[in-house]
């Protein structure tokens, strides 16, 4: 995520910066100043000749192609979601380039209301969608809006014709509608999901885009008709042109990161805060190149607001490396379905591992979970496959709590995953719901077997839940084999 903002807040001032100098008529870019609608087509172009480029460079383009469904509530998307989504991602483009266009328009002011609105639509479609916002994400969105109002306050010219206010209306709309469809058909945290998504809305939104600058231009817009006719011709089409490039990369950037299963209250911020940083740079660049105004006190002021909300998006993140590598005990956490008996078998064959090699007790801590255990509660009793399994696998496990036939199962939490250095998940489906539950933690959760899922042998006979422990008992003893010592960091494994 951190590369994703880098990368948004790195495109976003060249495109800024095209758009200023196009309607400033600032040299070289343009020698006179170029009305907004009028570059509008040549910016449309430029992004649609460019997006199949990407798409069949990244392979993404083969995504678009699979059949099935797409969503995690198992929605197919359909012609209706594929349209819809293009035709409101083609207004956010759109309207984007049209808001900095405006003569006399403050820059930080159009953008400020840009980013001041999305930020408030972005809880409103997680509670429509029933996603859980953290106290992170909110203190974030709380810090952001809190910039946009303080920068607000120090915009220099409040001038804002109907034009603009019906273009950022515009613009918003977009937003709304986009992160609905893609609420309801991705954001799965299934990387072929969201990949389609991507892929689909992706080919359609600048094609919408042009399609509909056309049907202005053909209704008898002055500015659209020249776009497409005149304007063409002169040097400046390049340059706006490249604005649709500029865009193309931006647009990427700005998708995957809204993509992300966390919620939109989350998402936002991080590419708001992005786009506002950006903006402030790129204010003093027009200000060093062509004389323009600097941002002012309480622009900066809402900076620091703006640093102030990275970190508290950062600080889950950082809090669960500091659990898991700060203290001398380490939890390694094994993961099924109901925890009654794949995860549970995982850690009493890890202790007896790890009693085995002689490593210091206190070195790790070992434990499982299931992630359709119910939350806040204990689950059921342990397979009486478990004991057989284990005798089968030369282990007896100690009396206590802890032994199988006095064990209950145990939910997945957040507070457990963040305060565990590995996971380990017997399916792929499982580590999509731990990651569901602690986004935070995708870096140390892994799959048992990184070849292939570990299937849950329940309804089976005893001889097939002793292949399973099997198989467990060697997964386990290789990942053994890669897991640090206690003076050591956790490895960087592959997520297989």
């Amino acid at each position: 995520m951190a590369w994703l903002a880098f990368g948004y807040f790195l495109s976003y001032i060249p495109y800024v910066l095209l758009l200023k100098a196009l309607t400033g008529g600032i040299p070289p870019v343009a020698g006179l100043p170029v009305d907004g609608t009028v570059l509008l087509p040549a910016a449309a172009l430029g992004q649609l000749a460019v997006m199949p480029l990407f798409l069949a460079a990244s392979g993404w383009w083969r995504y678009a192609r699979a059949t099935g469904t797409l969503g995690t509530d198992r929605t197919v998307v359909s012609l209706v979601h594929v349209v819809g989504a293009g035709f409101f991602t083609s207004l956010v483009i759109g309207t984007t380039a049209l808001n900095f266009t405006f003569t006399g328009v403050s820059v930080l002011l159009v953008l400020l209301l840009m980013r001041g609105g999305v930020l408030i639509t972005s809880p409103l479609i997680d509670k429509a969608r029933e996603r859980h916002v953290t106290p992170s994400a909110w203190t974030a969105l709380l810090l952001s809006l809190a910039a946009v109002l303080v920068a607000v306050g120090g915009v220099r010219d409040f001038h804002l014709p109907p034009a603009a206010v019906a273009s950022v209306c515009v613009y918003l709309i977009g937003y709304a509608g986009r992160f609905e469809i893609m609420s309801r058909v991705a954001k799965s945290g299934v990387v072929a999901t969201d990949r389609r998504y991507f892929a689909l809305e992706h080919a359609t939104a600048p094609l919408c885009l042009v399609v509909l600058l056309a049907a202005g231009a053909l209704a008898g817009q002055p500015g659209l008709r020249a776009g497409f006719t005149t304007f063409l011709t002169t040097p400046e089409a390049l340059a706006a042109a490249s604005v649709g490039v500029a865009y193309e990369v931006l647009f990427v950037f700005g998708t995957l990161i809204y993509l992300d299963r966390r919620a939109f209250s989350w998402c936002v911020p991080v590419n708001r805060c992005a786009s506002l940083v950006s903006g402030v740079i790129a204010a003093y660049l027009l200000h060093h190149a062509a004389g323009l105004p600097t941002p002012t006190t309480a622009e900066l002021v809402g900076l620091v607001l703006v640093i102030a909300a990275i970190g508290a998006l950062c600080y889950p993140t950082v809090a669960s490396r500091r659990r898991s590598s700060g203290g001398r005990a380490r939890r390694v956490l094994f993961v099924c379905g109901g925890n009654t008996f794949r995860s549970p078998l995982a850690e009493l064959v890890a202790r007896d591992e790890v009693a085995r090699q002689g490593r210091a007790a206190p070195s790790l801590r070992i434990t499982s979970a299931g992630v359709t255990v119910p939350a806040m509660r204990w689950g059921a009793r342990m397979s009486p496959h478990t004991t057989t399994a284990l005798t089968g696998l030369g282990i007896r496990p100690a009396l206590g709590a802890g032994h199988p036939r006095l064990r209950r199962a145990r939910p997945v939490t957040p507070r457990l995953c963040r305060s565990s250095a590995l996971i380990y998940c017997m399916t792929r489906d499982h580590r999509d719901a731990v990651l569901a539950v602690a986004p935070d933690v995708a870096g140390r959760t892994l799959c048992l077997d990184p070849d292939r899922d570990i299937p849950d042998p329940h309804g089976a006979s005893a001889d097939a839940h002793l292949r399973c422990a099997r198989h467990i008992q060697r997964a386990v003893r290789q990942r053994l084999r890669q897991f640090p010592g206690p003076d050591q960091h956790p490895p960087a494994l592959s997520t297989g």
